[in-house]
């Protein structure tokens, strides 16, 4: 190749190499950019490690296992629960009961409500334990024993104690404001039976006969104005060894010389009154006959 070509090639590649260096940029990020950068990388780093040991704390100190958190177990059947829990919140579930060897117990600082609901979310039946009372409302409320047989039921209609036995024991008795139905009332032993009706009448029913026994004492019946006993289809039967009438009026004195000072006679008015008439050789209930006036 000779010598000026040559050299003109040359002259010409210098001259493509300078062009090509004259519109290289440097790519990244350099100067105080870079230093930013680094310093928030190492931020989030730290954040990190901090947010990861909290995290493992909290897993620590909060028991998680794989069975659950705490005393809160998660099983097959449900939840379980050991020790003494708080609901900050109503608590709704199936089935709520305690270990096979220990109590369940229910507490709270102002009441504990049991609701029962439909499937249109109204409360059909609801127990509520407060401070003053303890209230049931429901359709009907039963208590059975352990063999499954009625002990007590109440309802709007009626009221059923289905014990062989119900026990009254207040100082007072026990104060009905309506009729009662039962086939036998007794004392304790040893204890009076008093039937009272203060302000009104009392009434002694039954389809086949009433029947008032002291067995080991004196039977008593105290009214205000008319104590009344009768019998539309059968008697009334008084049997005692002695009968005494000690409240009977008194007919006039008879002054004949067969009067008896110390014998009477009962006398019965045609308006069922009796009263004593002293007696004589025959009947002076006819001379007395003013008593029955």
């Amino acid at each position: 190749m000779p010598k000026m070509v040559q050299e003109q090639y040359l002259t010409q590649r210098n001259d493509i190499h300078t062009s090509e260096r004259q519109y290289v940029y440097k790519v990244g990020i350099y100067g105080w950019r870079k230093r930013c950068l680094y310093l928030f990388v190492l931020l989030l780093m730290t954040l990190l490690l901090v947010n990861l040991a909290l995290t493992i704390w909290i897993l620590k100190v909060m028991n998680f296992t794989k069975d659950g958190m705490g005393q809160l177990r998660i099983t097959d059947k449900g939840l379980r629960l050991e020790g003494a829990s708080e609901f900050l919140q109503p608590l709704y579930a199936k089935e709520i009961r305690s270990q096979a060897d220990s109590s369940l117990y229910l507490q709270s600082s102002q009441n504990v409500t049991v609701s029962i609901r439909n499937s249109e979310d109204q409360t059909v039946t609801q127990l509520n334990t407060g401070s003053e009372a303890v209230e049931a409302r429901g359709q009907r409320f039963e208590v059975n024993s352990n063999s499954g047989k009625l002990l007590f039921s109440a309802e709007e209609s009626e009221v059923v104690v289905g014990a062989d036995r119900l026990r009254v024991l207040g100082a007072e008795g026990a104060v009905f404001e309506r009729s009662i139905e039962t086939p036998q009332i007794r004392a304790e032993p040893f204890k009076e039976l008093r039937l009272e009706s203060p302000t009104r009448s009392l009434i002694l029913e039954a389809p086949k006969g009433v029947v008032i026994e002291a067995e080991a004492g004196n039977m008593e019946a105290v009214c205000q104005t008319e104590l009344k006993l009768e019998s539309e289809d059968g008697e009334i039967i008084l049997e005692a060894r002695d009968i005494k009438m000690p409240g009977l009026p008194m007919g006039s004195l008879s002054s004949t010389p067969s009067a008896r000072q110390n014998a009477f006679e009962v006398c019965v008015c045609p308006n069922g009154k009796l009263f004593l008439s002293q007696a004589g050789v025959g009947s002076t209930c006819q001379i007395n006959s003013s008593a029955c006036l």
